[in-house]
């Protein structure tokens, strides 16, 4: 990513790793959005994209996953993304991903889509020579937790979110009722009860240096600048508004992620797509935030890089919740 944020080199790289990977994957995908967050995360994450090494780690998960499971199909574009750009050895942890999985399947989670995006985060964050039996039985303790302060709408969509408060050194009881805080605030505030809420108020829960209120307050002025500004923001959103937040966005910032929207909306690829550019276009400037040194010196960088993650896996979630339905081995 460039020091300086300049809207054009980023738009070009994403463009490019975009257009690469639909020319030879675009058949293999119902959703293009699927490739729109893959291509994201090498820009996001700065990492380098070759186009062969990237297809060749989608036909090996292919390749290794069983018949009838989302890993054969969609799902293996944004796995295979996230294991190149994170890890020196992408088909080595891909074995070790599935091996993940059918452990957490054994500990209490449900088959499926979000049960392999949980496994990929608890890969990333766990050590490489965890035997993950502790992280597994916290995870599920979050996850009941969650389910138990809202039980309506708390789903198998939530087991990744699980997993990444799950790796906060905090007692689980109280972290819940942090979490039920910021919910129950910012529902006070205008933002609509449902689980983009429950997302956010996850969110904003992992920053223990400033104070609820403070997060608060500024997620409803950023939730207000946006509407000033006309940028269309759903529910779907409120993660994005809670990453600024986190972030101290500025003005300035709003502007970049204003003008960033407004020219991915004008773009050939990615017109039809205008929900997933208001995140990709968060997603570019709160990254640019982290990169920048007063950012990391204020001892929020790692907070951040989890924070990221979590969004990312929000928005393969999105994507993963609408082709599990169409699809019949995502229960597998």
């Amino acid at each position: 990513m460039v020091s300086n944020f300049n809207r054009i080199d980023i738009l070009k790289e994403y463009m490019d790793i975009y257009k690469r990977m639909r020319s030879k994957h675009r058949w293999q995908v119902n959703d293009q959005r699927t490739l729109m967050i893959a291509a994201s995360f090498y820009v996001v994450n700065d990492s380098a994209f070759h186009l062969q090494d990237y297809s060749d780690l989608t036909d090996y998960i292919k390749k290794k996953s069983p018949l009838f499971t989302t890993m054969r199909s969609y799902q293996r574009f944004t796995t295979a993304a996230m294991l190149d750009q994170r890890f020196d050895h992408p088909k080595e942890k891909y074995l070790e991903l599935t091996d993940l999985y059918e452990q957490l399947v054994k500990g209490g989670f449900k088959r499926g889509t979000f049960t392999y995006i949980a496994a990929l985060v608890m890969l990333a964050g766990d050590s490489d020579n965890s035997s993950h039996k502790t992280s597994i039985e916290r995870s599920l303790s979050v996850y009941k937790g969650m389910k138990q302060h809202h039980p309506f709408i708390t789903s198998k969509n939530d087991y990744p979110l699980s997993v990444l408060l799950a790796q906060l050194d905090q007692d689980i009881e109280p972290l819940m009722n942090h979490i039920e805080h910021f919910y129950r605030e910012l529902n006070q505030n205008g933002f609509r009860k449902g689980n983009d809420l429950q997302f956010l108020s996850h969110i904003l829960s992992i920053e223990t240096e400033r104070t609820p209120d403070d997060l608060t307050n500024s997620c409803v002025s950023i939730w207000e600048e946006f509407k000033r500004r006309k940028v269309k923001i759903k529910p779907m959103h409120y993660p994005e508004i809670g990453l600024l937040a986190l972030a101290h966005a500025s003005s300035d910032d709003l502007n970049q992620v204003e003008h960033l929207v407004y020219e991915l909306n004008r773009m050939k690829w990615f017109k039809w797509h205008r929900d997933m550019n208001t995140i990709m276009a968060t997603n570019f400037v709160v990254r640019e935030k982290v990169d920048q040194n007063e950012l990391i010196e204020t001892g929020i960088f790692t907070t951040m890089e989890t924070i990221i993650q979590a969004q990312q896996t929000a928005m393969i979630a999105a994507v993963a919740g609408g082709s599990a339905a169409a699809t019949n081995g995502s229960n597998n």
